[in-house]
């Protein structure tokens, strides 16, 4: 009897479930969208509450749009938007303050600390990150100073975890507190080459162990799904940052492969296989999953606003009314009439780290008009992007032969094509695009047996769309030039206190 795998893909703005065959194909999808809190500038939460009910709902009308009887379901994998940290009560479940969003800028006061005690190097050698308020690690030191928190943390009633830790402690039958590999490394906390919480982080940070998650492999079945949510219990055999889940479902099982997910934001990932390579441009080293106990690790570069310039010209500026119509609209101008829009609402990601940079538009004539500004908006995509290609070219000695995609904003043709231009190789776009919640599902399949190995999962990606660089080396330089130069009026905006 056909097998079906289920991934609960819990991201920033929406909780999604999506059901898939042995063929890895997409049975049914359900995703609900839920609200961001901006509680200051700079500041961004989600309701904890909000997190759970949508990713329940989103799998219970998921698996009833399937059709397909809740006994084939042979196990859930988990992922999940990363770096966005919670503190609940062990004895309640009650959170204890709003989940801290990964965007959130609140803790930068934290890191300046942090680096100030001469702190920076061992966290690029230890955590393979660098200091940066982008992690999990300053965000629970943050909520720890609430009043009386750090002491109950200390005595062991308190819970820390990033989402996926949280949805597993409230879906999974004897509430286990447990985080996988990749989540850990995306914490400031951890060893990643020890695999390991480190002492000197927590210390700084004043964060006592007992309220740590226990960290399991990326496939592996951490408990059975509570019977009350679906009607019977199913493994839940899968934990993995979204990211981390996209390399994987992206079948980058070989070193020097590499994905890039347009989502929120843009993370680019590139496997580097049991080696953890050091970064000289301003990327993070990462561990990409732990399977059996071993650990594959990649080279990550981020983009805080990738697809949420998208959001923001629909919903802030009113510039349009669908994401879907950008492309239409930015195709109906030649170029974007030197307009240059560089979205660092919250702060630049790789390579360069700038805390302090904020939102720019650049290049700004009377000819420009509303199409102009909707190209460069999805142009700022694309170039971010190629920031981050090209400093992992950098760090791996080798130029990139090509870039496999995924993610909502990966369907826009115009931008795809864009983005083949700039970087001057090759853009693959797999047959789903969902492929974050795809690794997660591999993931977890792969527990339980669904699948047997990797070769077996590299035997069923499959590839739908392949676009070639068209665009003159000259233009190329030139645009990317412009660029650069809108870059750099963006940062150092804010003025630190």
């Amino acid at each position: 009897m056909e097998r079906y795998v289920i991934a609960l893909d819990q991201g920033t703005t929406s909780s999604r479930a999506v059901v898939f065959d042995e063929s890895a194909r997409v049975i049914a999808i359900k995703s609900f969208e839920f609200p961001q809190i901006y509680p200051q500038p700079g500041w961004v939460e989600h309701d904890p509450s909000s997190i759970l009910n949508t990713q329940i709902d989103a799998l219970r009308e998921a698996v009833r749009i399937s059709g397909i009887p809740v006994e084939r379901i042979a196990a859930i994998g988990i992922t999940n938007q990363r770096e966005t940290t919670l503190l609940w009560d062990r004895k309640t479940g009650e959170p204890v303050y709003n989940a801290i969003v990964w965007q959130c800028r609140r803790t930068a006061p934290i890191v300046k600390r942090l680096c100030d005690d001469g702190l920076e190097d061992h966290i690029r050698k230890t955590t393979g990150l660098v200091p940066d308020a982008y992690f999990s690690g300053t965000k629970l030191s943050w909520l720890l100073e609430r009043p009386g928190l750090r002491e109950r943390a200390e005595r062991g009633e308190l819970c820390f975890g990033t989402v996926d830790s949280y949805l597993a402690w409230n879906i999974v039958k004897g509430r286990p507190h447990v985080t996988d590999a990749t989540n850990a490394s995306r914490t400031m906390l951890y060893d990643i080459r020890k695999n390991d919480w480190d002492g000197e982080m927590l210390s700084a940070l004043g964060i006592p162990k007992a309220v740590l998650p226990r960290v399991v492999d990326t496939s592996e079945v951490v408990g059975m799904l509570d019977p009350d949510i679906l009607g019977r219990e199913i493994p839940v055999a899968a934990l993995s940052g979204d990211q981390h889940s996209a390399l994987f479902g992206q079948g980058c099982f070989d070193p020097g492969m590499m994905k890039n997910t347009y989502g929120t934001g843009c993370f680019l990932l590139q496997n580097t296989g049991d080696t953890p390579v050091s970064s000289r441009n301003g990327l993070v080293t990462t561990i990409a999953w732990r399977i059996g106990g071993k650990t594959t690790y990649a080279l990550e570069g981020s983009v805080f606003v990738g697809g949420a310039v998208v959001q923001w010209l629909r919903d802030e500026m009113k510039l349009i009314e669908r994401a879907s119509e950008t492309e239409t609209i930015a195709r109906s101008v030649p170029d974007a009439n030197g307009v240059y829009i560089v979205p660092t609402f919250t702060g630049l990601g790789a390579p360069y780290w700038d805390m302090y940079s904020r939102g720019t538009i650049v290049g700004l004539t009377r000819g420009a008009g509303r199409a102009h500004i909707v190209r460069a908006a999805l142009e700022s995509i694309a170039y971010q992007s190629a920031d981050l290609v090209h400093a992992m070219a950098e760090d791996c000695g080798r130029p990139p032969k090509e870039l496999r995609v995924d993610g909502g904003a990966s369907a826009n043709h115009f931008l795809m094509q864009f983005q083949a231009d700039i970087l001057g190789c090759g853009v693959i776009r797999p047959a789903v695009i969902e492929t974050t919640a795809l690794g997660a599902a591999l993931l977890a399949g792969l527990a339980v047996g669904v699948w047997k190995d990797q070769d077996e999962i590299r035997s069923i990606w499959r590839e739908d769309v392949r676009l070639q660089p068209a665009m003159p080396k000259e233009r190329r330089e030139r645009l990317l030039h412009g660029w650069h130069r809108a870059v750099e009026r963006s940062m150092h905006w804010v003025e630190p206190d």
